[in-house]
């Protein structure tokens, strides 16, 4: 299974197709435009989530509500690309016109310059409106194929928030599955803790107030997973090294870790590794969950824990230094509209792109051209590693 997106931030629309998906899988816009809102809320979101109510259409490899075993195309267009028709439509304009929309002054922490110079633009507009997080519309579409997938599976996945410009969350252990979904879904900043979320909230407003951002920490949480999903055998093939691929690869998230992570380092080994236990009930657990879900590559059938760090949105209304690409003189950077937080908004990102990976280990591992022998394939598969 994989996707592919196409589109800019502007632009008419945002596009992704989906294939390897199995027939047979129940599936509705409804399922993926739920998603889609989701990525839309949180507390310090910028005035584009006013402008745009994402929602999708399923323009092929679904019929009546189910999958054809066909590549998926899922559209999400952009309401506000009537008032950019000039400066984003894909016919040639008068060269005056082109000269003074130019973007020439490189934003720092964006992909601006860096991008211009691997692809020679000197209309720096032509990186950003492709860099843009807003790219991330469609790759929730495409991991909430995956995660209704999932759930049809007996796996399901959240996201929340742990951590807001250094306001750490409390840990609720305790918590059930559908609590912390109901908890972080009430919750403005997707927090679990109702203590921290005001406090992240007033962190953020503050940000806000001082034309700055502030980032955060986003965890996800997988719970059903059987044990043995992934691979020892190639580094490629590692199920936790594709999941950090794919968290990585989300805008500005710069670092990721499973279970207590970089807290390992600290400890002795006795007080790191899980303990195995049996019961016939059950069959193989581990005491603890330390290391997220994880042994060699493969996953142990303990609840999946990722977590990932996101840096402050780097497009400031206090804007750093940059330099014209053109003149070579020093100018504050260009403004676009931006959120003074998006960590509650990259949470649900998180979770959809951790789910898309998940998904597309179980297919590569399992019978996955018709979905109903895919279930089976599972089911046995639980039982088979229950009595082991």
């Amino acid at each position: 299974m994989r996707y592919l997106t196409a589109g800019e931030s502007h632009g008419k629309q945002l596009t992704t197709i989906v294939e390897g998906v199995p027939a047979l899988m129940p599936l509705t816009s409804d399922e993926i435009n739920e998603s889609l809102l989701r990525r839309q809320k949180g507390h310090g979101r910028g005035k584009r989530m006013q402008i745009e109510k994402d929602l999708v259409d399923i323009a092929g490899g679904v019929r009546h509500g189910y999958t054809l075993g066909s590549p998926i195309a899922l559209v999400v267009k952009n309401d506000d690309f009537k008032h950019w028709v000039d400066i984003m439509g894909e016919d040639p304009i008068d060269e005056d016109k082109k000269i003074r929309r130019v973007v020439s002054r490189p934003r720092p922490g964006h992909a601006d310059l860096n991008g211009a110079m691997k692809y020679g633009h000197r209309d720096m507009r032509n990186i950003l409106e492709r860099s843009s997080a807003r790219e991330t519309a469609v790759r929730v579409a495409a991991g909430a194929v995956a995660k209704t997938m999932l759930k049809h599976l007996g796996i399901n996945v959240v996201g929340y928030v742990n951590e807001i410009a250094g306001i750490k969350a409390e840990e609720y252990p305790d918590l059930s599955f559908d609590q912390k979904v109901t908890i972080s879904e009430d919750s403005p900043v997707r927090c679990l803790d109702p203590e921290a979320s005001q406090k992240m909230m007033d962190a953020i407003d503050q940000a806000k107030k001082d034309g700055d951002s502030i980032g955060g920490v986003c965890e996800v949480y997988v719970e059903g997973m059987p044990a043995g999903v992934g691979s020892y055998v190639h580094y490629d093939r590692k199920l936790d090294a594709r999941l950090a691929f794919a968290v990585q690869s989300i805008n500005a998230f710069k670092g990721v870790e499973f279970g207590i992570g970089f807290e390992a380092a600290r400890r002795n080994g006795s007080e790191v590794h899980d303990e195995i236990i049996w019961s016939e009930e059950t069959g193989y657990q581990r005491r603890t969950n330390n290391l997220g879900g994880f042994e060699g590559g493969m996953t142990t059938g303990m609840p999946i824990v990722v977590k990932g760090v996101m840096k402050p949105i780097p497009t400031l209304y206090k804007p750093l230094q940059s330099v014209d690409i053109e003149t070579k003189e020093p100018y504050t950077a260009s403004i676009e509209r931006s959120d003074s937080c998006a960590v509650p908004a990259a949470a649900v990102v998180m979770e959809h792109v951790v789910a898309f990976e998940i998904a597309k280990a179980i297919l590569e591992q399992f019978p996955h051209d018709q979905f109903p022998k895919l279930k089976k394939a599972i089911e046995e598969y639980r039982e088979e590693i229950r009595c082991f």
